[in-house]
């Protein structure tokens, strides 16, 4: 009885830890397509791979492409950066105040989702060139 008492524990704290970062997925896709969708323009997002309060979002929009560094304060997901591949790169994390710890844990993460998707999908990530810092306070501009 105490062994399936605990395992009854594990799936269920377990499960709370998952269902928190389906929300987190769905806030951070929400809040994407609102910012940047137009109907000529879908944004097409994923994966989304949330550690702690940091996330990286990959997002195809037509033939270009990239990947957001989100940051969750306030239960509310903003946008820090877009970079493409020097998101991948626990340096850029760090320098971008994601923790060292969480910074390593997010960029496995990160590279363990991407090798579920199409190579291709995963070149147009590589397509946004340099690191732009997103303003807190007016937002980003279009990609």
């Amino acid at each position: 009885m105490k062994i399936a008492a605990f395992f009854m524990l594990v799936a269920t704290v377990s499960g709370g830890v998952f269902a928190d970062t389906a929300s987190d997925r769905q806030h951070i896709e929400q809040m994407m397509r609102h910012t940047w969708e137009r109907p000529e323009a879908p944004l097409d997002i994923g994966p989304v791979t949330v550690e702690g309060n940091h996330a990286v979002a990959g997002w195809t929009q037509g033939d270009r492409g990239g990947r957001a560094l989100l940051r969750k304060s306030h239960d509310e997901w903003r946008v820090v950066l877009c970079a493409g591949d020097a998101l991948l790169e626990t340096t850029t994390l760090r320098n971008s105040g994601v923790a060292g710890n969480q910074a390593d844990a997010l960029s496995a993460a990160v590279a363990k989702a991407e090798q579920s998707i199409a190579p291709e999908r995963v070149k147009q990530f590589a397509l946004f060139k340099g690191v732009m810092q997103v303003d807190k306070e007016q937002g980003h501009q279009a990609h």
